[in-house]
């Protein structure tokens, strides 16, 4: 009221100029015509005072919440543009000044713009790492052999607070890393995948039904993505692992199996027409697991067929066995035979050919073994064949002896007669050969008693000591010398005795020859050990069997039917005591030789 007095009072003629002062002159007008009274009129512009308060203060309250909500807005874009820079790893917008001025709305029309900017920046970064971590998630699920997986963005969560190139470049370092990662197990799938199908064709086997095993993802038929999960790489590690010792136990058997065969196609003497089905195999030998890559080369028919050849030559081989091991038996016995060494019983050989066919022998062993004693037993006849040589010439000498003792003892060898003059010329040579006897005996010692000592063995001849037989011919040589002597001397005396005795009393017949003999045939042997009768018996021969070629003189020794000898040699340590054995075959002859 005072207020609107004062306008009143001060200057109405302002307030006329203003549609309020007009308003109350009118409404002053009003009240004079009406005739109100003063207080009334006090009353109402009080009223319209209190009136235009509420409406200033109500003015100016919309005017304060404005300046507020426009320093929110403010300070929230300020906040949100600062976040921005942060999120974004960037310090500050080109174009956008450090510090503004102006007024609210001026400062709020300045920010808004790089605001803008700033969140389409930002719109485009999360795109970027949403695509970026997608990919990540995706070649991780594939890496890590999930079989579903959502590949939509929108499933993709992206830290907001995050989006500096910085961390967008490690996710693209990693994405990066994830693809190499994810081409080397492609590789190796693939490569995997190589050497299962040549293996399988080697082997003769479905490469796709094992390779479907393993995953079927991994058919090419399937038309899905490959799976590249360590577990399948396992898997294929695993499934060439045992392809290839398959293939290698395979390789392993046909080598068995082709050597086995070249082993029965030499001992079978095979034509070369029968080994050619099979000459791929034998081919095999000397080849590694590595080197075979000819498809269906180790296929389980192959392997069969094979088998099947070799257990088709081993029942052969069993038949022909025999063949093979009479052949060698028979090879080593005239080995045997034509050195006069000990030939192998027929007990022993009897026994083998038992243990042949019950199949406790190998066949291939007993070859073996038999090659062994051949190849020894020529050996054995290479170092005896000095000594042989001589063992020929002093039988011959030996026979040539006993022939001669004949011829002196015939009183017509002077008588002309058919051959006589041939066998003057044979007493000559005989005379020569025999003079080199003792010399001959002396060498053969030596040399048997050298080859003893280097071999550690008793020298036989058909089965009997040659040592010995050499050393009793010696002593029987020196006691028929010595009765020779005494022989010749017992005749001086009795033709000296019968020369002084001769008259009526006529002459006495002599009982020496007779004396002789059977001192030589009772006394020399009854009581002899049988390898004393052995040795004697030989040297008997020596003088007594007629003889008439080097081939039959080789045969005197062995004394009769060699069945049933005695096997006087299986003792241990007999090598070892020859000597003492010679010398009981020389003191328990106590006879001379016989002519």
């Amino acid at each position: 009221m005072g207020s609107f007095r004062a306008l009143n009072g001060t200057g109405s003629s302002a307030l006329l100029e203003t549609s309020c002062g007009y308003l109350l002159q009118e409404l002053e007008m009003i009240w004079d015509e009406v005739g109100e009274d003063q207080f009334e009129r006090e009353k109402i512009l009080l009223e319209i005072e209190q009136e235009c308060l509420e409406v200033h203060r109500r003015k100016v309250d919309t005017a304060n919440i404005s300046r507020a909500r426009l320093h929110q807005q403010l300070a929230e874009s300020e906040a949100e543009f600062t976040h921005l820079l942060l999120s974004l790893g960037e310090r500050s917008l080109p174009g956008r000044p450090e510090k503004m001025t102006g007024t609210l709305k001026e400062q709020l029309k300045l920010i808004t713009p790089a605001l803008r900017e700033m969140q389409l920046r930002r719109e485009d970064r999360v795109k970027q790492f949403r695509v970026v971590q997608g990919q990540i998630q995706k070649i991780s699920a594939e890496i890590a052999g999930q079989p579903v997986y959502n590949d939509s963005l929108s499933s993709v969560v992206v830290n907001e607070n995050d989006l500096s190139l910085k961390k967008l470049e490690e996710y693209q370092n990693e994405l990066e890393r994830l693809h190499s990662e994810k081409t080397d197990r492609l590789r190796r799938v693939e490569n995997y995948i190589g050497i299962i199908q040549n293996l399988a064709a080697t082997l003769g086997v479905d490469s796709s039904q094992i390779i479907t095993k393993v995953h079927p993802s991994l058919n090419e038929l399937s038309g899905l993505s490959k799976n590249i999960s360590d577990g399948i790489l396992e898997k294929l590690d695993s499934t060439v692992n045992s392809l290839e010792a398959e293939k290698h136990m395979r390789l392993e058997k046909l080598q068995q199996l082709g050597k086995a065969l070249a082993n029965l196609w030499n001992l079978m003497d095979t034509p070369s027409e029968d080994r050619q089905h099979f000459f791929h195999v034998t081919s095999l030998a000397s080849i590694s697991s590595a080197e075979i890559f000819t498809p269906g080369g180790l296929t389980l028919n192959i392997v069969q067929q094979v088998e099947a050849e070799v257990n088709r030559l081993d029942q052969l081989k069993a038949s022909k066995m025999k063949e093979f091991f009479f052949k060698k038996q028979t090879e080593l016995e005239e080995i045997c035979s034509r050195s006069h060494m000990e030939i192998p019983s027929r007990s022993e050989m009897e026994n083998i050919i038992n243990q042949l066919n019950s199949g406790e022998i190998d066949h291939a062993d007993l070859l073996t073994s038999m090659d062994e004693q051949i190849s020894k037993a020529e050996e054995e006849a290479s170092s005896r064949k000095a000594i042989m040589e001589k063992v020929e010439k002093w039988i011959l000498a030996s026979n040539e002896e006993r022939w001669l003792e004949d011829y002196s003892r015939d009183e017509n060898r002077y008588s002309v007669s058919r051959g006589a003059h041939k066998n003057l010329k044979r007493a000559e040579r005989a005379r020569i050969m025999v003079n080199k006897i003792p010399a001959l005996v002396d060498l053969l010692i030596s040399k048997t008693k050298s080859w003893e000592e280097e071999r550690n063995k008793v020298f036989l001849y058909d089965e009997v000591p040659l040592l010995a037989m050499l050393e009793e011919y010696n002593m029987l040589r020196k006691e028929k010398e010595e009765e020779k002597q005494r022989q010749r001397e017992q005749k001086k005396v009795q033709i000296k005795v019968s020369i002084e005795q001769d008259g009526p009393f006529g002459s006495r017949p002599s009982t020496s020859s007779r004396r002789l003999s059977d001192r030589s045939v009772n006394g020399g042997f009854t009581n002899a050990s049988p390898l004393h009768r052995k040795v004697s018996l030989g040297i008997q021969q020596i003088g007594s069997n007629n003889i008439n070629s080097p081939t039959q003189g080789l045969s005197f020794i062995k004394g009769g039917n060699k069945g049933q000898r005695q096997r006087i040699y299986a003792q241990t340590g007999y090598g070892s005591h020859l000597r003492d054995d010679t010398v009981s075959v020389v003191s328990s002859f106590s006879g001379p030789f016989s002519p």
